[in-house]
């Protein structure tokens, strides 16, 4: 199971550096913020109708949650205007892996520290390493 879900999320990551290499085309036909609405707009009405059919009934209500959990709904919009803005100047490769190299520094200190009721795990020299060899790439890809 631990397998399949890591190729789940490599499946992601990939759909992401699509979503970047589409983004930018379509942000310079209709503008940024067209470009992310739209993606938003197609998504939201996915979502729904697989929340229509799949999502379990009779669950905690959506609105009993504390505000701060719903931060991540701001947070995509301003990670899909970047995608929009920097693919097309800096290419989506350099773009994926600063966005990487963010992800990886910021997941270390939320795992670290256990936030938003994470478990911790312990940074340690394997995820330095880790997040210095993104950082290498990052710097070899600017350089390219």
């Amino acid at each position: 199971m631990h397998l399949l879900l890591v190729l789940l999320v490599v499946a992601g990551g990939m759909g992401l550096s699509v979503e970047a290499g589409l983004l930018g085309p379509l942000g310079g036909e209709v503008g940024d913020l067209w470009a992310t609405f739209s993606i938003f707009g197609v998504g939201a009405a996915l979502t729904f109708l697989l929340m229509l059919f799949f999502s379990p009934r009779g669950g905690a209500s959506y609105f009993s949650q504390p505000g701060w959990q719903l931060l991540g709904g701001m947070l995509g919009p301003a990670y899909v205007i970047i995608l929009t803005i920097a693919a097309p100047v800096i290419g989506v490769a350099m773009t994926m892996i600063g966005i990487l190299a963010g992800q990886v520094f910021k997941s270390l200190v939320i795992d670290h520290y256990g936030l938003f009721g994470t478990p911790h795990r312990k940074i340690d020299k394997k995820r330095l390493y880790a997040l210095a060899f993104i950082l290498v790439a990052l710097a070899l890809v600017a350089k390219g």
